[in-house]
C-alpha cells in the first residue's frame, strides 16, 4: 500500500514540498504591496503627530493576542500611548462588534488586528460615533465588505501581496515596518518576527515560502530572546532551545487557555511583562488555566464520545452547559477517535445550541452544512472548521439534513493516511535519517514531520509510564533491529509478544547529554 523509504527517496519527497524553494528574510515582499498599507500608515502617523486617542482591537486566539501584543509593544517603543481591547469570548463574542462599542467611545482611530473583515454593522456604529477605522485581518472577505478608512488584507481581489496564506499577526508586523520607515525610526523588527511566528504556527498557516522563513528566523531568535516572557517559558519547559512543535503543543495551548476558559487579556499581559519575576507569575496563572482546560476538554470528550452515533456519518451532539471555550478542541478530539467529521454543541439555559465542527480527511465541512443553513441562526468558518448556533428545536432536523448532504457529496473515506510518507524498515533508521530531516525543518501545517510505517513488528516490551500512567513506553523489534518508542496519551493495552503495524515519526531525544533515536508512536495497529 505504501511505497518503501530508503534516505534518498525521502529527500526527494521533502525536496518536492518547496516549489519556490527556501527563501530567506531578503524575499519578504514590501509592505507596500498589501493594498491600504499606505494608505493606513498615513493615517497612523497623521493620528500619531496630532496626539489622536488610538484603540487596538484584536481577538481571543493566539494569533489575536499576539498581534495585539505586536501593536502595543510597537507604541511603547515609540513613547505613544495607546489603549488595548481584546474581547471576552463569553461576554462579547469575536472581534469588532457592536458589544464593546461603547468601551471605544472617544476613540479617533480603531485598528483592528486578526479581525474586523466580517464586522458590517461594527463599522457602522464606529461611523455613527465618529471613530475612523482601519481593519487588518487574514480571514476571507464576505460578500459585503465592512466600511473602513482602510482595510488590509491579503484576501481582497485588488491585493497585489503575493502570499494568500499569512496570518494576522504577520499582517501586524508589516504594518509596524511601514510605520517604522514612514517615521524614519531605527528599530530593529526580530523581536517582533519572533511574536509573529508563535502566531504564524499556532494559526496552522503553511510553512512554506515566507512563512518558513519568517518562522525559522524567528525561532531562532525566539531561542535567544531576553523578553522575560520568553525566558519564562523556557524555564518552564527545561529547554535551551526551541522548536516549531514546543510551539505547536506547548506554547500556544497555554497562550489559547486563557481566552478559552477566562480572558485573554491575561496572555497579553504574560507576553508585554517587563520583568521575569511578573513573566513566572503571569505564566503560572495561564498554566493553571491551560489544566482546567485540559480536565473540562477531557471530560466533554469523554461526554460526547458516550452519546454519540457512531454509525452517523457526520459526528454531532449536544450537551447541556459544555464549556464553549473547549468544544471546538472537543470536536477535532472526537473527529480523530471516529474518524468521522464532528460537530459538538453546548446547550444554554435559552435553548440555543452554540459550538463547533472540525472535519476529517478530506471532507468540506463548511460545505457540508452550508447546505443546511435554514436550521442555523449563526454560522462560518471554513472547510476544516466551522462555528454554529441554532435552536434546540432544529436540531434533530439538522442533524438529519447534514447526514445528508455528506451522502450527496460522495465523500470517499480517506483508508491512506496522506501523511504517511512510505514503508520504513528499521535497518533505514539512523541518525543520517534524521540529519537529513533537519533540512526541511521547522515542520508544521503544510511541512508535516514525516510520518512512517513499519509492518511486522513484535512488541518485546509495553511499560505505563506518567504521573497516572497515562504514557506508553515500548521496545519494538523487527528483523533482530531494536527500536525505543513512545506513545502518549492512550488507554490502550498491548501484550509482548504481539506483532504489529505501527505509525510514527522519528525523534532524536537528549538526555543528560545523551542523544538517542526514538519512535514518537501514533498508531498501532495489530495483525
Amino acid at each position: 500500500m505504501y511505497p518503501s523509504v530508503t534516505l534518498e527517496a525521502l529527500d526527494a519527497v521533502l525536496q518536492k514540498r518547496f516549489k519556490e524553494g527556501f527563501l530567506s528574510l531578503k524575499d519578504l515582499p514590501h509592505p507596500s504591496t498589501f493594498k491600504d498599507m499606505d494608505r493606513a500608515t498615513e493615517r497612523i502617523v497623521r493620528a500619531i503627530e496630532n496626539r489622536e486617542k488610538i484603540t487596538i482591537i484584536g481577538d481571543y486566539d493566539v494569533d489575536g493576542v499576539t498581534s495585539t501584543t505586536l501593536m502595543k509593544l510597537f507604541f511603547d517603543e515609540i513613547d505613544y500611548p495607546v489603549e488595548w481591547i481584546i474581547p471576552n469570548r463569553f461576554r462579547d463574542g469575536y472581534g469588532l462588534s457592536a458589544n464593546i462599542i461603547p468601551r471605544i467611545k472617544g476613540t479617533d482611530l480603531a485598528i483592528t488586528v486578526d479581525n474586523g473583515i466580517s464586522a458590517v454593522y461594527a463599522a457602522q456604529l464606529c461611523k455613527e460615533e465618529g471613530i475612523e477605522l482601519i481593519i487588518t485581518d487574514h480571514h476571507m472577505l464576505a460578500p459585503e465588505v465592512p466600511e473602513a478608512y482602510a482595510i488590509i488584507d491579503q484576501k481582497q481581489e485588488a491585493c497585489s501581496f503575493p502570499y494568500e496564506e499569512v496570518c494576522g499577526a504577520q499582517i501586524a508586523w508589516y504594518l509596524i515596518a511601514s510605520l517604522k520607515n514612514a517615521l524614519g525610526l531605527k528599530i530593529n523588527m526580530m523581536p517582533y518576527m519572533e511574536l509573529a511566528a508563535i502566531a504564524i504556527i499556532a494559526d496552522v498557516m503553511p510553512l512554506w515560502h515566507i512563512n518558513r522563513a519568517m518562522v525559522e528566523r524567528g525561532i531562532k531568535a525566539l531561542s535567544q530572546s531576553s523578553r522575560p516572557a520568553i525566558k519564562a517559558f523556557m524555564e518552564h519547559i527545561q529547554k535551551e532551545e526551541l522548536s516549531s512543535e514546543d510551539i505547536a503543543f506547548s506554547f500556544a495551548p497555554i497562550l489559547n487557555a486563557a481566552g478559552r476558559m477566562e480572558d485573554a487579556s491575561h496572555a497579553v499581559d504574560f507576553l508585554t511583562s517587563t520583568n521575569i519575576y511578573d513573566a513566572k507569575v503571569r505564566l503560572e496563572r495561564l498554566i493553571g488555566f491551560n489544566t482546567e482546560r485540559k480536565a473540562t476538554e477531557e471530560d466533554i470528550t469523554r461526554k460526547a464520545l458516550q452519546k454519540a452515533d457512531w454509525e452517523d456519518e457526520v459526528i454531532i451532539v449536544a450537551g447541556e452547559g459544555w464549556h464553549e471555550g473547549v468544544v471546538g478542541i472537543v470536536a477535532a478530539r472526537v473527529a480523530r477517535v471516529c474518524e468521522k467529521p464532528s460537530i459538538i454543541l453546548s446547550r444554554n439555559e435559552e435553548g440555543i445550541l452554540k459550538g463547533s465542527g472540525r472535519s476529517y480527511g478530506e471532507c468540506d465541512l463548511f460545505g457540508i452544512v452550508n447546505g443546511c443553513r435554514e436550521d442555523l441562526e449563526k454560522f462560518g468558518g471554513h472547510k476544516a472548521a466551522i462555528g454554529l448556533s441554532l435552536h434546540e428545536t432544529h436540531f434533530e432536523s439538522f442533524r438529519e439534513k447534514v447526514q445528508e448532504s455528506y451522502r450527496q457529496g460522495n465523500y470517499v473515506k480517506e483508508e491512506i493516511d496522506p501523511e504517511i510518507v512510505g514503508e520504513l524498515h528499521f535497518s533505514e533508521i539512523s541518525f543520517a535519517l534524521t540529519e537529513m530531516m533537519q533540512k526541511y525543518e521547522p515542520y508544521g501545517h503544510g511541512n508535516t514531520r514525516p510520518k512512517f510505517i513499519s509492518s511486522d513488528v513484535e512488541i518485546l516490551q509495553a511499560d505505563t509510564m506518567g504521573k497516572e500512567g497515562e504514557h506508553l513506553r515500548f521496545s519494538f523489534s523487527q528483523e533482530g533491529i531494536i527500536m525505543p518508542g513512545v506513545k502518549f496519551k492512550t488507554k490502550e493495552h498491548f501484550e509482548t509478544g504481539e506483532r504489529v503495524s505501527i505509525t510514527y515519526t522519528v525523534n532524536e531525544n537528549r538526555f543528560r547529554g545523551n542523544v538517542t533515536l526514538q519512535l514518537m508512536i501514533d498508531k498501532i495497529k495489530r495483525r
